[in-house]
């Protein structure tokens, strides 16, 4: 089953509230979808975003998002051969996006290039209330620093028990 499937799989089990159906949607068609779903509009949002901003099979740079604990992250980009003017890291509308526009000093002439320099715009995006805290590169690999801040009001409250005789 294509990957597109099983998430719709999944998106129509939790709005049937099911554990398992048979049935399979084999295209990635949201517009119908979400005809049929009532509240799930930030979800197909962010779905249809999320896929508008990606291109298929471009994997320039190669990244990795690493989850560090429960509230931190780190996306990781290769970046090798980009000087630091040459690299620009954006958030902006819950989207991160970071551009690499290389800038050749000389013209050489390349008997083999091997090593790719090629411009790139890469964007991520962030769930609501994730905060960008800072960026470094180190061996050539860009790494961006995210946590996760849950607001006083979305966090789990104790209640206090009052026993009267």
């Amino acid at each position: 089953m294509p990957s597109g499937s099983r998430l719709i799989y999944v998106i129509t089990c939790l709005m049937k509230g099911e554990r398992t159906m048979t049935t399979y949607i084999t295209t990635f068609d949201l517009p119908t979808l979400a005809r049929h779903a009532v509240g799930f509009d930030r979800l197909f949002n962010e779905l249809n975003r999320t896929f508008a901003n990606s291109k298929v099979n471009d994997n320039y740079p190669p990244h990795n998002i690493v989850q560090i604990d429960e509230t931190h992250y780190a996306i990781q980009l290769a970046v090798a051969g980009f000087a630091e003017d040459e690299l620009d890291i954006e958030y902006k509308d819950n989207v991160l996006t970071v551009r690499g526009e290389k800038r050749e000093k000389e013209e050489l002439t390349y008997h083999y290039r091997g090593i790719s320099s090629r411009n790139f715009t890469r964007s991520f995006p962030l769930a609501d209330h994730m905060e960008v805290r800072g960026a470094t590169v180190v061996n050539g690999i860009l790494a961006i620093s995210i946590e996760h801040i849950v607001p006083e009001e979305d966090k789990p409250k104790k209640i206090a028990i009052t026993f009267t005789k």
